[in-house]
């Protein structure tokens, strides 16, 4: 992943564990007052949220944990890669479309922001421009034309 994407995963785990937690733990609390915790449902519900938040906290923690920062400088520029924004052409179509590919963490679908471990980014890597990448889909075969290949540093 980029350092933009470490960043942006850790800054969602601090908010989580500074804002949401405490806000979760006061509930919790406030349901205890209320008396018989076997049949207070506020108490078994902030319960659950409380294990449900940790579970993500933990699974984003696991993600960082196992990253590794890519250098996107140090990649080549004459070939589909990593952090790269890539302008194709649908063959079938003649429809041009622009993505970016990103790593976990980075990937906003609606944006054109796509992982490059996805079936679509591992169809275009490695291809230049003039090449065509075919990708398989389950509906068969998609092809697009490479016509630009861009480094937004």
């Amino acid at each position: 992943m980029t350092r933009e994407g470490y960043n942006k995963i850790k800054a969602e785990i601090n908010r989580m564990e500074n804002e949401e937690m405490p806000m979760i733990v006061q509930k919790i609390a406030e349901a205890r007052e209320e008396g018989d915790l076997k049949e207070n449902a506020e108490y078994h519900a902030q319960r659950e949220n409380q294990g449900m938040l940790m579970a993500k906290i933990n699974e984003l923690r696991d993600k960082i944990a196992r990253a590794s920062i890519i250098d996107v400088s140090s990649l080549p520029k004459d070939e589909v890669v990593f952090g790269c924004t890539v302008t194709v052409e649908d063959v079938a179509y003649g429809d041009e479309e622009q993505f970016t590919l990103v790593g976990a963490g980075d990937e906003d679908y609606d944006s054109g922001k796509i992982l490059v471990t996805s079936p679509f980014g591992q169809g275009l890597v490695g291809k230049k421009v003039g090449e065509t990448a075919e990708v398989d889909v389950p509906a068969g075969k998609l092809k697009f034309k490479i016509l630009k290949i861009e480094f937004n540093l």
